[in-house]
């Protein structure tokens, strides 16, 4: 039997340098982070500008669709219910 890995996808938000927040989906966060600060070639221009860059909340999911509605979801979301998520999830 062949072992596939299975890919786990991380809905993320950082704060920029600037206060304000950044929702995105990965499958390797080191990478992405890399990427939006300008290290590696791809990421948000948004993000180059406001660095540095810190990660206040991650959950993961198990696949890119899932990862994709949540991330919509948080988007959605006002500034205000963002801070509430971020201290609870701080808070554990």
């Amino acid at each position: 039997m062949i072992d596939i890995p299975i890919k786990i996808w991380i809905v993320y938000l950082l704060e920029c340098g600037d206060k304000t927040l950044y929702c995105g989906i990965t499958n390797n966060l080191e990478n992405r982070l890399k990427q939006h600060t300008g290290e590696l070639p791809g990421g948000a221009k948004y993000t180059r500008g406001r660095i540095p860059l810190k990660v206040v909340y991650q959950e993961e999911v198990s696949s890119r669709s899932e990862a994709l509605k949540r991330e919509l979801n948080l988007k959605k979301m006002s500034r205000k219910n963002k801070l509430t998520l971020i201290r609870n999830y701080q808070a554990d």
